[in-house]
């Protein structure tokens, strides 16, 4: 869930579709100062061709982000939560118990009286 909400973060952030919109925009005023070395159709292609290939490698970078990314931290934080919750309740309980001994404890002394 961790994984799947950062990438939908990431994604949903635009900086995948900036990069390959940086990328596009390079690649056609590389291809418009170099005019006279390709043809209107090597211009295309070449565009085409390098905007997919931004576009693969921006995804192939998110999913090696997420491949390395070490999920031991955010377990080591979970059981700690779990745990401090767990204990806790523990207390509360204990709390509890001890309060309704010394309740029945109070109760016997002034029936003996």
């Amino acid at each position: 869930m961790i994984i799947e909400r950062f990438s939908q973060s990431v994604i949903g952030s635009g900086l995948l579709r900036l990069y390959v919109a940086v990328g596009f925009f390079a690649t056609l005023v590389f291809f418009v100062i170099n005019a006279d070395h390709y043809t209107p159709m090597e211009m295309l292609i070449g565009v085409i061709l390098v905007t997919i290939g931004l576009k693969g490698l921006s995804y192939l970078m998110l999913s090696l982000v997420i491949l390395f990314f070490n999920l031991d931290n955010k377990k080591a934080e979970m059981e700690f939560y779990a745990n401090s919750t767990q204990i806790e309740q523990m207390l509360a309980d204990l709390v509890m118990k001890e309060s309704a001994n010394e309740g029945k404890a109070t109760t016997t002394k002034g029936a003996k009286r």
